[in-house]
């Protein structure tokens, strides 16, 4: 099922959570419908998703706190400039075996704590989750 993409400014990409577990839901449930079998015969299922797409949500809740920031947005890509730059390219490369680009999650992450409000410190109490898009599906 399609979705839209949000684009708030150049470079930027985002997705709506909601909107991606509702196409999924509708996907499903066609999925079964058609399948010839009830849905308590199904013992799995497989997802496959942008492995680099970044959702934060409540963990109470599981409502997302901010869109879905998506593998190909580059708004963090100064602030990877600023890493590297600042000689953390190395540490992030001998840590993770990745090269720092605003492809990758972590900068992703940071953005959102530092643009929606309360979220580090909600974080911090562990009131908040990360993940890929099949994550927070689950």
């Amino acid at each position: 099922r399609d979705f839209r993409q949000i684009y708030p400014r150049p470079g930027w990409v985002e997705h709506d959570p909601e909107e991606i577990w509702r196409s999924q839901l509708e996907a499903a449930q066609e999925a079964v419908f058609h399948s010839g079998v009830e849905a308590d015969e199904i013992a799995a299922l497989g997802i496959t998703n942008q492995r680099e797409t970044t959702i934060l949500w409540e963990k109470s809740s599981g409502k997302p706190i901010h869109n879905a920031i998506i593998w190909q947005c580059r708004r963090t890509a100064g602030r990877c400039d600023e890493l590297k730059r600042e000689g953390f390219d190395a540490v992030v490369k001998r840590k993770t075996g990745l090269v720092t680009d605003a492809y990758f999650s972590g900068t992703k992450v940071e953005w959102i704590l530092n643009q929606v409000s309360g979220s580090r410190a909600r974080s911090a109490r562990g009131e908040i989750l990360f993940g890929t898009v099949d994550a927070w599906l689950i």
